[in-house]
């Protein structure tokens, strides 16, 4: 699985190596001749999806840019791919360049190596977890802020799918659109359609949120045309069956809202088309990954 770069993406790893770097790596100045070299292998430490290749290539390359430094080796050696289940003590990648470009970069490189590799194997669990049903396990945009092209990417890697990128890219009503027209999620489906007929205005979906069975009877009275997709939201389980059972395949579904390992096999038994999983990226527990340098 190859991630090819935007530059949004490129943009933000360069943010992250002049945060990371400050004025210069004073350490290695002071400890490491400028013309050594060396290699770097990053080692997962603990079992895992991995995901972040591509970025933590673009570090050690970005890092030499930003530095002016014309190295006479550089060579990204990749041992597994992004999406590869890895185990402890698996070679993940071996890197040859200058030792105060490894030393300078590790840190940056694995931040987002180890973070988006967390995410991918949480991801490939709740997506093994639902295997067999018909149910499509989601992310949210619960992203750490600025790193949400990386956490999305991450999420593919362990086969989750992207919900909505921004604000822009989607019609969501929730709870609180609804309280702010009073409660009447009729009012709101209307203003949503006059929207939508706007001149100039493209379609874009539509989906709203339902706390109640009564909130879903009234989508389902006047929102044909309109609505795409349907969220529940917090309901119990069987009230979520009810509730798909209520909807009769006349919209997607999503289940949403305390999603854990625990409950995400007896929602997918539900028939929801999709489980939506804010922890995948807002809880992200690290793959432990580390990088051990030798000099040449």
């Amino acid at each position: 699985m190859q991630n090819k770069l935007s530059d949004i993406e490129r943009q933000r790893i360069r943010i992250a190596l002049v945060e990371d770097g400050g004025t210069a790596d004073v350490t290695s100045l002071a400890t490491i001749s400028e013309t050594a070299e060396g290699t770097g292998t990053l080692l997962a430490k603990a079992d895992g999806v991995l995901a972040g290749l591509d970025i933590a290539r673009h570090t050690f390359l970005l890092y030499e840019v930003l530095h002016g430094k014309e190295s006479p080796i550089f060579e990204f050696t990749d041992i597994v791919s992004d999406g590869d289940q890895v185990k402890a003590g698996d070679e993940i990648a071996i890197i040859r360049a200058q030792l105060r470009t490894l030393l300078a970069a590790e840190r940056v490189a694995l931040n987002f190596l180890q973070r988006m590799s967390g995410i991918a194997t949480l991801t490939r669990a709740f997506v093994d977890a639902v295997s067999g049903t018909s149910a499509t396990i989601l992310d949210t945009r619960k992203t750490a802020p600025l790193l949400r092209p990386f956490d999305r990417y991450a999420v593919r890697a362990g086969g989750g799918t992207n919900h909505r990128y921004s604000l822009s890219d989607m019609i969501l009503v929730k709870d609180n659109h609804i309280a702010a027209n009073g409660g009447d999620i009729r009012l709101v489906i209307e203003r949503v359609k006059e929207f939508l007929s706007t001149p100039d205005q493209a379609r874009v979906p539509v989906e709203i949120e339902v706390t109640s069975l009564e909130q879903l009877e009234t989508v389902l009275r006047f929102g044909n045309g309109v609505i795409d997709r349907v969220m529940f939201d917090n309901f119990e389980i069987g009230e979520l069956r009810e509730a798909v059972e209520l909807n009769h395949g006349i919209f997607e579904t999503e289940a949403s809202g305390g999603v854990t390992m625990e409950t995400v096999r007896q929602i997918a038994e539900t028939g929801v088309n999709f489980i939506s999983v804010g922890a995948l990226t807002h809880s992200v527990l690290a793959l432990d990954i580390s990088f051990e340098i030798e000099p040449i």
